[in-house]
Parts: structure tokens; sequence; C-alpha cells
């Protein structure tokens, strides 16, 4: 499934840079994360890296985007080729 930042978001801007897939844009107010463009890092790492470095642990699954890791490596694979 996509991943989402919550409102509690601090823009310390760490994960943006992170993102390998650009899903990660700064929003009206916080960062937010392109649900068709978020893999959750599959195909590039072993988990989620804006997961990793977020230092308020703001960074959780969407549920209104539930995907299997099937799907999100087809993602990956669209994306990147």
């Amino acid at each position: 499934m996509a991943l989402k930042i919550l409102d509690s978001c601090i823009n310390c801007d760490m994960c943006d840079p992170e993102c390998p897939n650009d899903a990660i844009t700064l929003g009206e107010k916080v960062y937010e994360i392109d649900p068709d463009k978020c893999t959750e890092c599959v195909g590039h790492y072993d988990k989620p890296t804006c997961v990793s470095v977020c230092p308020i642990d703001c960074v959780k699954p969407d549920a209104d985007h539930v995907e299997s890791e099937d799907d999100l490596l087809a993602k990956f694979l669209k994306i990147h080729g």
C-alpha cells in the first residue's frame, strides 16, 4: 500500500530527497506522497526510506491506497522500466 504523511509533519526536509521515485513533494502545509508514484521503496530498498529517516514517525500506511507487494513491484517496473 502507498504511504502518507500525517498532518503532524514538521517539514524537516528529510524524506523528500530520500524518495527514489520522486513521490514526495511539499504540499500546502506538509509534505505529501503521490500514491501513484509510491512503491514503499519496493524495487529499491528493503523498507521505505521515508519511514526510516522521519524523526517524528509521521509516515504511515495509506488505507485508501492498499496494494500488494506484487502491485508495488509492478508499479516500480512501470516507473523505472
